[in-house]
């Protein structure tokens, strides 16, 4: 599954940029499951059955529904242009027979260093 374009973006009330991305395929049910490796991930039903929020704090947070084509994605705007590639990577990487998660953990780590630098100078 590959990010192919954004659809719309606007900048938020909160600070955040949010960009609705549309996907080469629908997200399977795992998927969220998956970003749980990652982050906290919530299901939220009473937005709808298969309705999710991934959130990684500094970072970036997904809300989308298991089985649709688009994504929301709200970055945290001053970071943005370091954290944008490995969002790419957790969609490109995720594999429904299992997804092989050392490289996807150093680049996490290579990733939030240059971000806690550039938010809190260390």
């Amino acid at each position: 599954m590959r990010i192919l374009r954004s659809v719309r973006h606007k900048s938020c009330a909160d600070g955040s940029f949010m960009k609705e991305f549309l996907l080469s395929d629908p997200v399977p049910a795992g998927f969220f499951a998956y970003l749980g490796n990652f982050g906290e991930v919530e299901a939220l039903p009473n937005l709808g059955e298969g309705f999710y929020r991934f959130e990684k704090p500094d970072w970036f947070s997904i809300r989308g529904l298991a089985g649709d084509t688009t994504v929301e994605v709200r970055f945290k705007k001053e970071v943005m242009h370091l954290t944008v590639d490995f969002l790419h990577l957790l969609f490109s990487s995720y594999r429904e027979e299992g997804t092989d998660l050392r490289v996807l953990r150093r680049r996490e780590q290579g990733v939030g260093k240059r971000v806690k630098e550039h938010l809190y100078g260390h």
